[in-house]
């Protein structure tokens, strides 16, 4: 079981500036996985009951020189704290920037086997190998034993799942915006209701015993599918009263979930999205959410890199 690569500038800003610090909200240990074409990290997906996060690159978009093997097709995987990651990642990008050479491919990660100190056991490490102009430096990140074949198999099998795309996605609010309505709400309660209406309608609501507070998104760009609204109808009718009916009619779904997993799927915004969408799973078995990226300098979707995330629901099927 072999993998070392190259990581390039491109990759150093795109996991050091932007996504493990956006996937560190989400959870403090995840899943590496790493096959001949791709680079994932993972956050929960053999936790149903927990929020999951899939973020892909190709894994052209991040190294030079990409090796791996495995006598398990040629796929690795293994458990990792984040926080460790974006250490040394931080670490190692600053002792590359004191070197004047302009080859761009400085920071070398591999898998080792390593004796720590007062152990007969060789335990597994992701290493960076870092040099700047007059110092060199190498980190050893502790990570878990990599996985079997038949947990190899059984991540696969959660990734091919999670990948389910919903029906219907409506385009979301700047995220900003969402944060500061989601901050005022921990106030109020726990749970939050989510509709979305395929004629481009999001519902947040909050409700307890004595209060219920809610915000209407109106007239938001659906995908998939997706019903019109004759002019005029449901215009004078309150919020609610529009949502419910969407839901009768079959024109709209709606979940419950955490507040705080809610809030969480929000700090993705410090992956810079140009794009992010909302929707309700098969069945209402989770909230989704889809993060899209564009080619930088233009309007078209940078098929290199992907990220969303699933929420759990607290009554699946309720929809």
């Amino acid at each position: 079981m072999k993998f070392k690569a190259l990581l390039t500038d491109n990759g150093i800003i795109q996991l050091e500036k932007r996504f493990i610090p956006a996937l560190d909200k989400m959870g403090k240990f995840c899943h590496i996985y790493l096959t001949p074409d791709h680079f994932f990290i993972l956050h929960n997906l053999l936790s149903p009951s927990s929020p999951q996060s899939i973020a892909q690159f190709s894994a052209l978009s991040l190294f030079d020189d990409y090796r791996i093997s495995s006598q398990f097709d040629n796929v690795i995987a293994f458990s990792i704290d984040l926080f460790l990651l974006l250490r040394a990642l931080r670490s190692s990008s600053s002792i590359c920037i004191t070197n004047p050479n302009p080859n761009p491919n400085r920071l070398q990660i591999k898998l080792v086997k390593k004796l720590p100190p007062n152990s007969t056991n060789p335990l597994p490490f992701l290493t960076f190998e870092s040099k700047g102009y007059k110092s060199a430096v190498i980190q050893d990140i502790p990570i878990s034993k990599p996985l079997s074949r038949s947990s190899l198999v059984e991540l696969q099998d959660a990734l091919n799942a999670a990948n389910e795309i919903p029906k219907t996605l409506v385009q979301v609010p700047d995220l900003g915006q969402l944060q500061n309505y989601v901050d005022r709400l921990k106030n109020v309660g726990e749970l939050l209701d989510v509709t979305i209406g395929k004629f481009g309608d999001l519902y947040l609501q909050v409700s307890t015993s004595l209060i219920t507070v809610g915000a209407e998104f109106r007239r938001l760009t659906v995908l998939g599918e997706r019903a019109s609204r004759g002019v005029g109808e449901d215009r004078d009718l309150s919020a609610q009263t529009r949502a419910r009916r969407a839901i009768e009619r079959g024109e709209a779904e709606s979940v419950e979930v955490s507040l705080k997993h809610f809030g969480k799927s929000l700090q993705y915004h410090l992956a810079k999205p140009d794009c992010t969408f909302y929707g309700v799973g098969m069945n209402g078995g989770c909230l989704t959410v889809i993060f899209q990226f564009f080619v930088p300098g233009s309007r078209q979707t940078d098929k290199s890199i992907s990220l969303h995330c699933r929420l759990p629901v607290l009554d699946p099927g309720a929809s």
